[in-house]
Parts: structure tokens; C-alpha cells; sequence
């Protein structure tokens, strides 16, 4: 079998991107779309696609990759990078914790039951917090899409403006969240204002390259893929990937890191952003859900690349 040590050729890879789309699509028909979105209601739920990036810079895509999606929770990763740079960890993470919760990821239960705080920042309330604490410091929405133009390396970043509105007008569940953080004193200042910011963030466009670039640049720990710049702090992606493996697949997390092991995060727009840490980085498009919110026929194709490719992490030589 192949050892973590030993390099992939180019075909091995090309063969193994192509095994895991087919395998994935084996699994369209099946899951829903994110229909208590109106706007992510219409989506497509036969559309597959994934790109990986390499550190060879190679470039391997196969279906769906150039169709724009929304990123939703995927956008989570990027804030937290964000308010790290921005803010340092230990500000950061006086505001959100870094545990699983093992509820859904809009649920207000642990809010009720273990503290004031969110759990972590990859649930809703984790991220509604992350971005009332990077606003309220001073930064403007506006300067986290200048962060993303030069992170993902293109301008300009566009929202969806459909998918905005309709989230704006259907987020009650996201409101509850953010005004009883408000009631206990976790938010502060304006709540419509971190609200709309969220909404807005979770309305950013991007397609499964974008995605695959971000991942290839954690696997590098925070290096620019195409100019070998250091865009993050290292340290900071090694906590941005360790959050990742244990609360990036909503409270799927622990079995897709037995299945998959692979640091990853899941948006119910269904993208998936995933990562080999020193060899690639992974961009997966699939809007049809599991009853987790992940992409369904996304997470299954990330299942197949890495049994094709010994990415597991702990995957020792063979």
C-alpha cells in the first residue's frame, strides 16, 4: 500500500480523483437539498464535483467544479482564520470554546445547558459570536471580503444576493441564537448588525477550486499555493485544522474521521473544503444533503480519494 512518505505520481492522483467522483455519483438522487433556505431550495441535487491542488501544483477537476455555490458554513473556516489573525487566539477563543457538541449545528441547546459560551466556532452561535467579536474590535465586514480576495487569490468576492435575502428573512432559528447570546451578555452592540454581517457571509460565492486552494494552503500551513507567500499564521492553522477533525462535519465529525480522516468542513450550500496536510487540498461541490447537513454524495467521494490515496491521518507506512 502506498506509505505517507512515498510521493503520488500525477496518474495515481488523476485515477483516484476519478474513482472517487464516480463513486460519489452512486449517491446522487439521494439526500435533500437545504430547503428550509428558499433560495438553496432550487439547487441542483444532481451536480457533483471536486478539484484537488497539489504541492507539485497540478490541478485535477473532474464535473462540477466551475459551478458557483454558496458557501455557507465553509465561510466559518474563514472567519475564524480571520478573527485569529485579526485578534490572536487567546481573545478569540474567551469568546467561543473549541469542544463538539454532538447536537445540530443550529441548536440552542448547550447554550441553555453548558455555559454562556458557544461550544465552538463552527456551529451557528459559535460563528455568530466570532463575527459580533471581529465587528465589535473594529473591524467592517467589508475588510474580511479584502481578506478573502487575497487569500483565494481574486477579486472581486461576490455574495449571492437571492440567497442573502432569503436567509435574512427565514433566520429566526439564527436570531433566537444571537439574541439569547445577547441575554447573557456574549454579544455586544448592534445584533441586526453581527446578523447581517452572518448572513452575508454565508451568502459568498466561491466553486470547488476556490475551495480546493484554501485547503491546499492549510495543508501548507498558511503558504500561498501559487506565489509560496505565508498568507496565516502557522500556529493558527494547526488550530483551524484541529477544529476541523473535531467539529468540522457537524455532529457527523467523529465518524467521518474514522471513515475519511481528513481535517474538513461542510456547508449546507454542499461544499466541502478538505485537506492532506503536506500533500493537497480538496474542493467538493454536491448540494444534496445528508440528515447531518453534509453534502452526501461529497462526503462519500472524499471517502473513496482517501482509501485511494492513504490520506488518512493516521495512516502509518506501509
Amino acid at each position: 500500500m502506498q506509505s505517507k512518505e512515498s510521493p503520488m505520481s500525477e496518474e495515481q492522483i488523476r485515477q483516484a480523483v476519478e474513482a472517487a467522483y464516480q463513486q460519489g455519483t452512486q449517491w446522487l438522487g439521494q439526500g435533500n437539498v437545504a430547503n428550509y433556505i428558499p433560495a438553496l431550495a432550487k439547487a441542483d441535487p444532481k451536480q457533483l464535483g471536486i478539484c484537488v491542488q497539489t504541492l507539485s501544483g497540478h490541478c485535477y477537476e473532474v464535473g462540477d467544479t466551475r459551478v458557483p455555490f454558496t458557501m455557507q458554513s465553509v465561510a466559518k473556516v474563514l472567519l475564524l482564520v480571520f478573527a485569529l489573525k485579526e485578534l490572536g487566539a487567546e481573545r478569540v477563543f474567551a469568546k467561543v470554546g473549541v469542544e463538539p457538541t454532538g447536537d445540530s449545528f443550529n441548536s440552542i441547546v448547550k447554550l441553555e445547558t453548558k455555559g454562556h459560551h458557544p461550544l465552538n466556532p463552527f456551529i451557528n452561535a459559535g460563528a455568530i459570536a466570532t463575527m459580533n467579536l471581529v465587528l465589535e474590535e473594529g473591524n467592517a465586514f467589508s475588510d474580511f471580503l479584502v481578506f478573502l480576495e487575497e487569500l483565494l487569490g481574486r477579486s472581486p468576492i461576490e455574495m449571492e444576493e437571492r440567497v442573502y435575502r432569503s436567509e435574512k428573512e427565514t433566520g429566526d432559528l439564527n436570531r433566537s441564537l444571537a439574541y439569547f447570546m445577547k441575554s447573557d451578555g456574549v454579544l455586544q452592540g448592534d445584533v441586526e448588525r453581527t446578523l447581517d454581517a452572518y448572513f452575508r457571509m454565508c451568502s459568498i460565492l466561491c466553486d470547488a477550486r476556490d475551495l480546493a486552494h484554501f485547503g491546499l494552503m492549510l495543508a501548507q500551513d498558511g503558504h500561498d499555493p501559487r506565489t509560496g507567500k505565508l498568507m496565516l499564521d502557522p500556529y493558527d492553522c494547526s488550530l483551524v485544522k484541529t477544529l476541523m477533525v473535531t467539529c468540522g462535519m457537524y455532529d457527523s465529525s467523529g465518524e467521518f474521521a474514522i471513515k475519511v480522516g481528513m481535517p474538513a468542513k461542510s456547508g449546507v450550500g454542499g461544499g466541502i473544503v478538505a485537506l492532506a496536510q503536506g500533500k493537497l487540498g480538496v474542493g467538493i461541490f454536491s448540494p444534496a444533503l445528508d440528515e447531518k447537513g453534509n453534502s452526501l454524495a461529497g462526503a462519500k467521494t472524499l471517502e473513496r480519494l482517501s482509501q485511494a490515496l492513504d490520506l488518512h491521518y493516521f495512516k502509518g507506512s506501509h
